[in-house]
């Protein structure tokens, strides 16, 4: 198969080639920017972002890359964090202002944190496994299966960055070593080793997973931090499959809830809207398309493949199209306990038919009645759509 052609920006009798200096391979990834649909209008911005183009820090067993506000200011209620640990390294005791909610996208790791009320709770995640930490939960993160993990962290906050975590060995090594000494009883010459500076990621001795870390004698949380999202039933429809994860069956999760998308080849992830937060999608797999319109005659269409970002803002309409020849997979989170949207089909199906068929001119027609029995036939929600028409 010869490799795809630079899109051009041409519509029909409209526009014309690209003649002065390109970017060959980048424009094959944005095609609906180079050459936008008709039905695009208005001063929509830009909804997407790769981590390919994020900052990288490199560190001692790992490394992170970030999609905050100032990668992509239309990012203002989320931010992510992609992260990396090798086997045995580890993300060291910290905190955040913000909370945490993390998806395990490849390799095994073992996951720490407290409650509020001085309870310790520890899990080892795999792939599709999800953690919480809320604001101000003190935990770590260590790879601890063969060739070590990676996985997507977000925040309930765009403004969030990942160079303001707040590390054990940055403020022991801010702190008096006396006054560190004197708060465990100890002699000051105990802690001539501690680090100058923040260790952030580092390698550590690779843990027994057969057996707890957490002593024995420390008390056990009663909350569970930990969900196993891939393990759980989907929604199945023709077009691929949905798994929900909110405070419904998560419930320490009280600021961010989220989907898993699969879209199958060609399908479609249908026209929707959600009323309660700003979509924050992450593409795993795949090649897709969206279009998302804004109101007032906006519009703007995006494309997205693995590693990207896209921004839908609450209540504005879209859909996510499969447009490749590969599933889509992606993840479809928000700043909210639950998860919420409502779908074009759904809105239609609960109208009065008559009004319904006036709105799409429509009535009196053929192609109205084909329309309300497909309507009506449907059996319940279908997030997502197959690529075979109805006749």
């Amino acid at each position: 198969m010869p490799p795809p052609k630079s899109p051009e920006p041409r519509r029909d009798e409209l526009g014309s080639d690209i003649i002065g200096p390109r970017n060959p391979e980048r424009e094959k990834q944005a095609p609906s920017l180079v050459c936008p649909p008709s039905t695009d209008h208005g001063t929509l911005p830009s909804l997407k972002w790769s981590f390919a183009d994020s900052h990288t820090r490199i560190e001692e067993g790992g490394w992170a890359r970030q999609t905050t506000v100032r990668e992509l200011p239309s990012s203002r209620e989320l931010a992510g964090v992609n992260m990396r640990l090798d086997e045995g390294a580890i993300r060291e005791l910290h905190w955040h202002r913000e909370a945490e909610w993390a998806y395990m996208l490849e390799g095994k790791c073992r996951f720490t944190v407290l409650d509020g009320e001085g309870g310790a709770y520890e899990a080892d995640l795999e792939k599709g496994d999800v953690w919480y930490a809320a604001r101000g939960r003190p935990h770590s993160i260590q790879g601890v299966g063969q060739g070590g993990c990676e996985f997507m962290l977000i925040f309930d906050d765009g403004n969030f960055s990942e160079d303001e975590t707040f590390l054990l060995s940055d403020w022991l090594a801010h702190t008096p070593k006396e006054v560190v000494a004197k708060n465990f009883g100890l002699d000051p010459r105990v802690f001539d080793s501690l680090s100058k500076k923040e260790k952030y990621i580092f390698r550590g001795a690779l843990p027994n997973v057969a057996v707890p870390g957490i002593p024995s004698d420390v008390p056990k949380s009663k909350h569970r931090f930990t969900h196993k999202l891939l393990a759980q039933s989907p929604v199945k429809t023709p077009g691929g499959d949905v798994r929900i994860v909110d405070t419904s069956n998560f419930p320490v999760s009280t600021t961010i809830s989220a989907a898993h998308v699969k879209i199958s080849p060609h399908g479609l992830r249908e026209l929707h809207w959600h009323p309660n937060a700003d979509e924050w999608s992450f593409f795993i797999r795949g090649r897709a398309r969206v279009t998302v319109f804004a109101g007032s005659g906006m519009a703007r269409t995006f494309d997205y493949q693995a590693g990207d970002v896209g921004i839908v803002p609450r209540s504005l309409g879209h859909y996510v199209e499969n447009v490749g020849d590969e599933e889509v997979e992606m993840l479809e989170v928000f700043r909210a306990p639950k998860f919420e949207d409502f779908s074009l089909e759904e809105w239609l199906r609960g109208s009065p038919d008559q009004m319904v068929l006036e709105h799409l001119n429509l009535q009196h027609s053929e192609h109205g009645r084909k329309f309300l029995d497909a309507l009506h036939s449907s059996q319940g929600k279908q997030p997502v759509k197959s690529e075979k028409p109805k006749l």
